[in-house]
C-alpha cells in the first residue's frame, strides 16, 4: 500500500511495500499476505536487489583510503560487518531514485572531482575546501559502526573519516552559533530525481551543535578501505551513528552555522513521522509501523526474525547524556 505524503500526492515507498511488517511479526501470517498479491511484487524486489548485490566488485575497484583504527570510545563494534556488496545496492539516497536499488545503478552520472565543501555562517573563519584539502584536516579513522534506517533495516558498516569536531575547531564558531546544517548536492544534469516532489531540494539536514561536537559524529570520505562509493554519498558525507539514516547527509557542498534550529529535508515532507533529533529509540513508533525491531541487511532471509532494536542505535553510553531530561517523545 502506498501513502500519500500530502506533497501534490506524491507517493513515497516505505519498508512494508518491500516486506511486510505482519511478515515479520507472525509467519502463520504468509499465507494470507500471499493472497493478496503482494508477496510477489515484495520476491521481485528482493530477487531484484540480490541480482544486483552479485555484480558488485568486492573492495579493490575503488581508490585505496589508508586509515588506522579509531580509539575513540564506542567507535568499533565487535559485530559482524554486512558485505560489501550489500552495503551499496541497498541505499536511500532519493536523489537518484526512491527505490533501494536505484542509487547503486543511477548514481555514476554523479562527478565528484572537482568537489568544495563551503562553511560558511556563525564563524570566524569561513572557507571553501576543496575536497583533496578537506581530507587533510584530519587523521582518517576506520570506525565500524551500525547503520539504522526508519524503514527498520539496518547495516554494520566500516566507515573511514575523521570525527566532525575537527572541522568545526578549525572554523571556530562564534557564541551563539547552536546548530550546524548540512546541505547536499541538488544537480539536476547528475542526479536525475532532483526537481523531482519527493522532497525539497537541495536536501537539508542539521544537528544541535553538541551532537555535531561529539567524537562519534563522523565526517566520512570512504568506507571498507576505500573512498566512497557514488551510491553511499561520495565523496564527502556524515555518519551519525545513533540517529535514523536519513540524518547522516550526503555529498555534502555546503556547511552552515546557524542560531536557529534550521528545517531538515524529512521533517518539512512530513513532520509527524520525521522529527528533527530522529534518535533511534525502540519506544517511539514510526506512525505507520514499529521501531522495535529491525532486520540486518544481507545476514537473514527475506522472512527470518528481526533483531530488537537497541536504544541510540547501541550507543546510549556515549550520547544518552546530551538528552538527559529531555522528553524523547515529545523530541523525536
Amino acid at each position: 500500500m502506498l501513502i500519500r505524503t500530502g506533497r501534490d500526492g506524491f507517493q513515497h515507498p516505505h519498508s512494508s511495500e518491500i516486506t511486510p511488517r505482519a511478515v515479520y511479526e507472525d509467519r502463520r501470517q504468509i499465507l494470507k499476505w500471499m493472497a493478496t498479491g503482494a508477496a510477489g511484487a515484495a520476491l521481485a524486489t528482493w530477487a531484484q536487489r540480490e541480482a544486483l548485490a552479485q555484480q558488485v566488485q568486492r573492495p579493490g575497484k575503488l581508490a585505496q583510503l589508508a586509515a588506522v583504527r579509531s580509539t575513540v570510545s564506542g567507535a568499533v563494534t565487535m559485530e559482524k560487518v554486512t558485505e560489501y556488496k550489500d552495503a551499496t545496492t541497498y541505499n536511500n539516497f532519493y536523489e537518484f531514485g526512491t527505490d533501494k536499488s536505484d542509487p547503486a545503478q543511477n548514481a555514476h552520472t554523479l562527478k565528484t572531482r572537482p568537489w568544495t565543501v563551503e562553511v560558511e555562517g556563525l564563524v570566524k573563519k569561513p572557507a571553501k575546501y576543496a575536497i583533496e584539502d578537506l581530507l587533510k584536516l584530519g587523521a582518517q579513522e576506520e570506525r565500524i559502526y551500525r547503520l539504522r534506517c526508519v524503514e527498520g533495516w539496518s547495516m554494520v558498516v566500516p566507515w573511514v573519516g575523521y570525527s566532525l569536531s575537527r572541522l568545526i575547531e578549525k572554523v571556530e564558531p562564534l557564541g551563539n552559533a547552536k546548530y550546524v546544517e548540512f546541505l547536499t548536492l541538488a544537480d539536476k544534469a547528475t542526479m536525475p530525481f532532483v526537481g523531482s516532489r519527493v522532497l525539497d531540494w537541495p536536501y537539508a539536514e542539521a544537528l544541535r551543535m553538541d551532537e555535531a561536537m561529539n567524537p562519534l559524529t563522523l565526517l566520512t570520505f570512504g568506507m571498507y578501505g576505500e573512498v566512497l562509493p557514488n551510491q553511499n554519498g561520495a565523496p564527502v558525507r556524515l555518519v551519525v551513528p545513533w540517529k535514523y539514516g536519513f540524518k547522516s547527509a550526503k555529498s555534502i557542498v555546503k556547511i552552515r552555522f546557524t542560531e536557529q534550529m534550521p528545517k531538515t529535508a524529512w521533517n518539512k515532507a512530513a513532520a509527524n513521522e520525521y522529527g528533527f533529533y530522529s534518535n533511534v529509540n525502540p519506544n517511539v513508533d514510526h506512525p505507520r509501523w514499529s521501531q522495535a525491531t529491525e532486520r540486518r541487511i544481507g545476514e537473514d532471509g527475506l522472512f527470518a526474525k528481526k533483531r530488537k532494536t537497541l536504544m541510540f542505535n547501541g550507543y546510549e553510553a556515549q550520547v544518552g547524556q546530551m538528552y538527559a531530561g529531555m522528553d524523547l517523545k515529545k523530541d523525536y
